[in-house]
């Protein structure tokens, strides 16, 4: 798996968006942002799980 982002940069980009008030929905998110979800299930065991981490949930 290619993985370009690290877990922390992983969290602050969740952050961001939320604070954006983008959309944190899995599909949306795997369609808008494909990095971001490869990079985040590769981090974390599930969608759900990086965004608990973010303290965003």
């Amino acid at each position: 798996m290619d993985v370009t982002l690290t877990s922390k940069e992983v969290i602050t980009q969740i952050q961001r968006l939320h604070n954006e008030g983008k959309s944190l929905r899995k599909k949306e998110v795997k369609q808008v942002y494909p990095d971001l979800m490869r990079s985040a299930l590769y981090y974390y065991p599930s969608w759900q799980h990086a965004l608990e981490e973010s303290k965003i949930s």
